[in-house]
């Protein structure tokens, strides 16, 4: 069904796509190439959103050489006006001969539409090409449009006997630098960095990227279900989101004064509501939530089925059991319970092992 020449363009567009990894947010990260066979007449990506979408920076760049081309496309074209036009009308107006698609638009108010019009307007169009590669690329906007919750990433920093701090707390610095830096380029795409305010309470972190060139910062966000968070928290510095089960009005009245959201979401324990969060997150258009948080937190997400992905660095040190450990889960009693996990990918990071694994 699709020629090499197609899987050479659509890879193009792939990687065009990529350059938006951490400034696209809440659009999708979206790349195109155009072609006459198997040259090249015009590429473009999405850089950010308000700005032209990656199709129409393709045909920018083709000019009157779009006419009769094939354009390869990482995510299928919209037909309607958002905060910008919709490009299925510029592609008709091209006369494009041919449109690839490696994916259709999760959005409900593309999903299908552009192609269909597309379709309607005599253009050929192919849809799969290299889908499950566009499908990772935009993970968390694939998991807010069709679970209305955001892809929750859980980053945990541990010795190679799992520790991720002394029972004193003293958690700086177990991994190495080339590791803390890598980190940030999961921070820098992701639209949230979540933590508990036991973290807060203990490290007073900025949870802000530091490491990696980006045009935003994410969001900083808090579990803290009695409002505990300090005003002069760190990552309260240009607001920040509290998630809380107390109605105490000084406190909330104090922390608001700060800049800081506060959603008060009490779960039947006189804890947070979990789920109802990350329903809240996605309604701030969060696709991907980083959590940098620790093993209270940790343990409560993976209970609540919240976690899609882990992200671990194992540093090669040994710190001893009674030191703190990464997750704070109920006791097993038969082995039939544990969790699996997927290995997406396993690397050094300098002296550190990276471990990347899916929770099926």
């Amino acid at each position: 069904m699709f020629s090499l020449i197609d899987h050479v363009h659509m890879s193009r567009a792939l990687k065009l796509a990529e350059k938006g990894l951490f400034s696209t947010s809440p659009n999708p990260r979206v790349g195109c190439v155009i072609a006459h066979a198997d040259q090249v007449i015009g590429s473009g990506w999405h850089h950010s959103a308000g700005q032209a979408h990656a199709e129409i920076n393709a045909l920018n760049s083709a000019g009157k050489k779009a006419f009769g081309a094939t354009v390869y496309l990482t995510l299928e074209p919209c037909g309607h006006h958002g905060l910008t036009p919709p490009c299925v009308k510029e592609l008709i107006e091209a006369n494009v001969a041919k449109v690839v698609v490696a994916m259709e638009d999760p959005n409900p108010l593309v999903m299908g539409h552009g192609i269909a019009l597309l379709k309607e307007a005599k253009i050929e169009v192919q849809v799969g090409l290299m889908e499950t590669e566009a499908r990772t690329l935009n993970v968390g906007f694939v998991s807010r449009m069709t679970r209305n919750r955001p892809w929750v990433r859980m980053k945990i920093a541990a010795s190679l006997d799992g520790k991720t701090a002394l029972n004193n707390g003293t958690s700086q610095w177990i991994t190495g630098e080339a590791a803390r830096r890598d980190a940030h380029r999961f921070r820098a795409r992701s639209c949230a960095i979540l933590t508990g305010v036991g973290t807060v309470l203990a490290d007073d972190p900025q949870l802000t990227v530091r490491h990696v060139k980006t045009i935003r910062q994410p969001l900083r966000a808090v579990v803290d279900s009695h409002l505990e968070t300090p005003l002069n928290a760190k990552l309260l510095r240009d607001g920040g989101l509290i998630f809380t089960a107390s109605t105490d009005e000084k406190k909330t009245k104090d922390l608001c004064e700060t800049g800081a959201q506060l959603f008060v979401l009490p779960n039947e324990k006189g804890g947070v509501a979990l789920f109802k969060m990350m329903q809240a997150l996605a309604d701030f258009q969060v696709n991907e939530v980083l959590v940098e948080a620790g093993c209270g937190l940790n343990g409560a997400l993976i209970k609540a089925n919240l976690v899609d992905e882990l992200v671990i660095y194992f540093s090669p040190h040994l710190i001893g059991d009674v030191a703190r450990g990464m997750l704070s889960l109920p006791e097993l009693t038969h082995l039939s319970e544990k969790r699996a996990l997927k290995i997406q990918d396993l690397r050094m990071i300098g002296q550190d092992i990276r471990i990347i694994a899916q929770l099926s």
